[in-house]
């Protein structure tokens, strides 16, 4: 056998977000589980950056119907209904769970988990703990996931799946010191996150680069509506290096109004019942039009201002804003913000059941590597949900299968070594091509698409993708792989783009004239494998 260490397991959960650590906590009770992560764990990933909330009914005033109707119209009605089900039923039992493992969320005087509003819906039912909600989760979870028998590997990088047949029987990974590690196990669940590090300005951390999604394809896997893609309204325009760092939802939730270089509060004019509580989508496109119409603040953005409210509410209910900003020289008690949107989520991702089984047995996927449950527009606060939610199904579920014989096919290590062996002979910087990415998938396919725009950055992806990265030592290897991913996860976005030829949600085609609404769309999901990509109408495969 070609590689350094193998490794053998039940569950091998691959990520160590919030979904992925709740998968590792439910598929423990189960048998030996695996817990591999790229960063440290508790530490990467958005889990633990995300600021603003938890959506769950908890009120008797909401109720689970009507959550799921504002996530439905939230998403354009592309979402899986399904599985949306599941999140709005299921969330107030996952926040159970935090609170009864010790999560310190903002209670009211009555002893009621405190609700705040966001975009989008209804009612006030979103979880808050100040605006750090994402760091208490994590921290609640590591502290759980340290009391049962998941062993952990971290500062592993996955760099594909093992294969018996059709069915995944593991991972290939490499070591800190880029030694392949194989990991053999009856079940693995993708929980690897996100992927708009692909774009130039971005809130994800340095971890976010689409390596599920592109392990998955490679894989085998089928994965749905890659084209949706959230640009959060709010990410801070500057000093330039903090630029995209998210500017959380909270704020505008906490009573924080948007206003243009001329002080007029324009979400009046693109939606004036909601206003600054209107759809991610919908916000976004309304600063990024009042910015190209000239309309912005000096430093390319708009103005997010809370210089009304109560000191005492800005110091209490957004304090990791107060201090964000003030390491910037902006007090926000007094002067407003600078914002403007910023690559947050991807909406698409490996199809799944509402057991999180994806397309190839054996494979099971939850959290934002995972597609159908948002459609075509996240709400705020049902990302933090969704780990809980399908996070513990799919532990559950992977955790409930046979023990099976695991036959490694040494062609496909061979492979593995072949191209790490090419990495030590390559030419290409990786930060380079990394950069010339993102910028490439910044100006075309940003949130106002056109098809040439799009095949633009097809093309600029698949030119990258053929560079001869170089590896200067061992240690360099991972980061080779994962710049790999990130050109396949770009692709992957602008073919699905492609693909939808009508606006609906976070994908804006302004090339396209189109009479229909979102709710009388004839298209479904887009659908791309490496057998073959299209996109649903009517829910029948074209």
């Amino acid at each position: 056998m070609l590689a350094d260490e193998v490794v053998d397991c039940h569950v091998l959960v691959i990520g160590s977000g919030g979904a992925g650590v709740r998968a590792a906590i439910e598929a423990s009770l189960y048998g030996d589980t695996l817990l591999i992560s790229k960063t440290m764990v508790g530490k990467g990933g958005c889990t633990t950056m995300a600021e603003g909330g938890f959506n769950a009914v908890l009120r008797e005033t909401d109720s689970c119907g009507i959550h799921f109707e504002d996530t439905m119209k939230g998403g354009a009605f592309l979402n899986d209904q399904e599985l949306v089900n599941i999140l709005v039923k299921e969330a107030p039992l996952r926040m159970g769970d935090l609170v009864k493992w010790g999560a310190v969320f903002d209670f009211t005087d009555s002893d009621e988990v405190a609700q705040r509003p966001f975009g989008g819906q209804r009612f006030p039912r979103t979880c808050y703990a100040g605006d750090r909600t994402g760091h208490e989760m994590m921290t609640t979870l590591v502290e759980r996931l340290d009391s049962t028998n998941v062993t952990t590997l971290q500062e592993y990088t996955v760099i594909d799946l093992l294969k018996d047949d059709n069915r995944v029987i593991g991972a290939m990974a490499l070591s800190e010191k880029g030694d392949l590690i194989l990991l053999k196990a009856d079940s693995t669940i993708l929980a690897t996150g996100g992927g708009t590090r692909v774009y130039d300005i971005s809130t994800n951390s340095s971890s976010g680069t689409g390596d599920g999604f592109a392990i998955g394809y490679r894989a085998g896997a089928e994965l749905i509506d890659m084209e949706m893609v959230q640009f959060h309204p709010t990410g801070a325009v500057f000093p330039y290096d903090a630029r995209g760092r998210l500017v959380t939802e909270a704020v505008r939730g906490e009573g924080g109004v948007l206003l243009n270089n001329k002080g007029e509060r324009f979400m009046k004019n693109y939606d004036p019942q909601r206003m600054e509580l209107s759809t991610r989508d919908v916000v976004s496109r309304a600063i990024a039009t009042e910015i190209q119409n000239g309309r912005g603040s000096p430093n390319g953005g708009v103005y997010l201002d809370v210089t009304h409210l109560p000191r005492e509410q800005i110091e209490t209910r957004l304090p990791v804003m107060l201090e964000q900003f003030l390491r910037f020289g902006v007090d926000i008690r007094v002067t407003p913000m600078e914002v403007a949107p910023t690559a947050h989520h991807i909406m698409g991702g490996l199809r799944i059941t509402t057991e999180c089984r994806t397309t190839l047995p054996g494979l099971f996927a939850c959290g934002e590597v995972s597609g159908g449950v948002h459609g075509a527009n996240r709400l705020g606060g049902n990302a933090l949900a969704e780990t809980q939610v399908f996070g513990r199904r799919a532990g559950d579920a992977a955790g409930k299968a046979e023990t099976r014989q695991k036959n490694v096919d040494e062609a496909q290590v061979k492979r593995q070594q072949d191209r790490l062996d090419r990495f030590t002979r390559g030419t290409k910087s990786p930060s380079r091509v990394r950069m010339m990415l993102q910028q490439a998938m910044w100006d075309g396919a940003n949130i106002f698409r056109t098809a040439t725009g799009l095949r633009q950055a097809l093309a600029a992806a698949g030119v990258l993708a053929d560079k001869p990265l170089r590896a200067q030592t061992p240690r360099n290897l991972a980061e080779c792989c994962i710049i790999e991913n990130m050109c396949l996860t770009a692709s992957l976005i602008c073919r699905c783009a492609l693909l939808r030829e009508e606006s609906r949600g976070a994908h804006v085609r302004t090339d396209i004239k189109q009479s229909h609404d979102a709710g009388h769309s004839p298209y479904g999901h887009t659908f791309i494998s490496k057998k073959g990509q299209g996109i649903e109408r009517r829910g029948v495969p074209e």
